[in-house]
């Protein structure tokens, strides 16, 4: 009998967390549960996090938490217990299948069966953010290689396990060349590991576009955090309901599953809650636990529910439907068909697999050379020629100023007067020739700049790695 954690959370969370569990236990799955509570109640308590010490331990312990949606109060700088979940876990996978019920669940797209595979702990969900002028915030944008090989190698171990063909990458790395970057130089490392899996890249932009258009031409999609989650949220309204889809969150200790909808407090205690989404997170956890016979009845059952016409009323439709029920009910309907399949719907069968990743193994050093620093700088003039004039002053015998951006666009030498300025202002500085620079002359620029009352709010240093620039220019350098 397999131990794991559960948390009804708030909204419709105990709803459709109740329904979940009634279906699974009626099942005969192995498989029983230790509730925690988590979400709007803990916040209030005045426990920012949203959830508990003894909580976090006894997820720890079992490492599968099932999780119902939680509300997040607004304002007082509380954080989303669903990324702090995510990553102090080290739940680098989420996984998001989104597939199509047609004709039973309304859709444009009869054919569409993708999977959304996101890199889930980094990128801007690391969350750092800072005011640093009157008119400027910045949010820092943050991909690593151990992320990116991690994500990535675990889309085709996935495509690979469940017989898909092609893995899609999703960056936008023809702006973001080094973040982005990085993401896409992995993903065609990686991928030359699986000669027998088609393999392709697009754009974010246009890859959305063509997602939200043409959906079966898509497979397995792995993306950075933040295009995941709207991809994810995209691909689940056009393939019939966001309220039907389920998602894991994988880690190499623990995992976590939940429905990838929120917690809807309008329809709360009403009877009224598609638990669908939750069910098919559940599903996810059975298979993850080795429960497949129970996951394949399940999910069999669920299909032939929805075949049956029997839909709570998110997803009722006339002429298609043949009874509206509530959240209960529903659940109830699902347990009455176990053991049958659909006729109609494709039947699924699951095997009692699991992915199992190479550890991660760190790279060799890299020759890494200080080539320069770009200093940021507070001012509230709107000239470039004026503070490229104070600027160059503040320069050392090695680093001279060489550019001025606003915004990422060059605005000093030689800029052009119609380009609008904010008070945030980087100024580059680089050696004039091929000399060594140290932090020695960084902190000389500093110096000067506090003597000349510059107000400098942030330093980035520039590096060289291999011989090669690894920093983006200005826009129009």
């Amino acid at each position: 009998m397999k131990r794991i954690t559960i948390a009804k959370g708030d909204g419709i969370g105990p709803e459709i967390m109740d329904a979940t569990l009634k279906i699974i236990k009626a099942s005969g799955a192995q498989v029983e549960f230790d509730e925690i509570e988590v979400g709007e109640k803990v916040y209030l308590s005045g426990n920012t996090s949203g959830i508990s010490s003894e909580s976090w331990d006894i997820i720890r312990r079992n490492k599968v938490f099932l999780k119902a949606p939680i509300t997040t109060p607004q304002g007082g700088g509380y954080k989303s217990l669903n990324v702090t979940t995510r990553k102090m876990l080290g739940l680098y996978a989420n996984v998001r299948p989104c597939k199509s019920y047609y004709p039973y669940i309304s859709t444009k797209h009869q054919n569409m069966d993708i999977v959304i595979i996101r890199e889930n702990e980094e990128d801007l969900y690391a969350g750092i953010e800072h005011q640093q002028t009157d008119e400027v915030v910045q949010c820092l944008k943050l991909i690593s290689r151990p992320g990116c090989e991690k994500i990535i190698r675990y889309a085709f171990e996935y495509a690979k396990q469940y017989n898909r063909k092609k893995v899609t990458c999703f960056t936008k790395d023809n702006i973001m060349k080094q973040t982005d970057g990085l993401f896409h130089q992995v993903f065609d490392e990686i991928g030359a590991e699986y000669p027998e899996i088609e393999k392709e890249h697009w754009i974010i932009d246009i890859g959305a576009a063509k997602m939200a258009d043409t959906p079966e031409v898509f497979d397995v999609i792995v993306t950075l955090n933040l295009y995941g989650d709207v991809l994810s949220d995209i691909a689940a309204q056009i393939a019939g309901s966001v309220g039907l889809a389920g998602s894991s969150n994988i880690g190499e200790e623990c995992s976590m599953f939940e429905a990838i909808h929120g917690s809807a407090p309008r329809r709360a205690g009403q009877n009224l809650a598609n638990p669908s989404g939750l069910l098919n997170g559940a599903i996810m956890m059975l298979i993850h636990l080795g429960e497949t016979k129970a996951a394949e009845s399940i999910q069999n059952a669920w299909l032939k529910t929805i075949e049956d016409g029997v839909h709570t009323y998110d997803i009722y439709k006339e002429g298609i439907s043949k009874e509206k029920v509530g959240t209960s009910e529903f659940a109830d309907a699902i347990i009455a068909r176990l053991g049958q399949k659909p006729s109609q719907l494709k039947e699924v069968r699951f095997e009692n697999k699991s992915i199992t990743l190479k550890p991660y193994q760190r790279k060799s050093p890299l020759k890494k050379e200080l080539s320069g620093v770009d200093v940021f700088v507070h001012w509230r003039g709107t000239n470039p020629e004026e503070i490229g004039k104070q600027i160059a002053a503040i320069g050392s015998d090695k680093l001279k100023l060489s550019m001025i951006s606003n915004r990422g666009i060059k605005v000093w030498p030689n800029g052009m007067q119609e380009t609008f300025c904010t008070d945030h202002w980087r100024c580059r500085f680089k050696p004039s020739s091929e000399v060594l620079v140290s932090q020695k002359e960084i902190i000389e620029i500093l110096n000067n700049a506090l003597s000349n009352n510059v107000d400098v709010i942030k330093t980035e240093n520039l590096y060289n790695f291999e011989g090669k620039p690894a920093y983006s220019l200005g826009q129009g350098q």
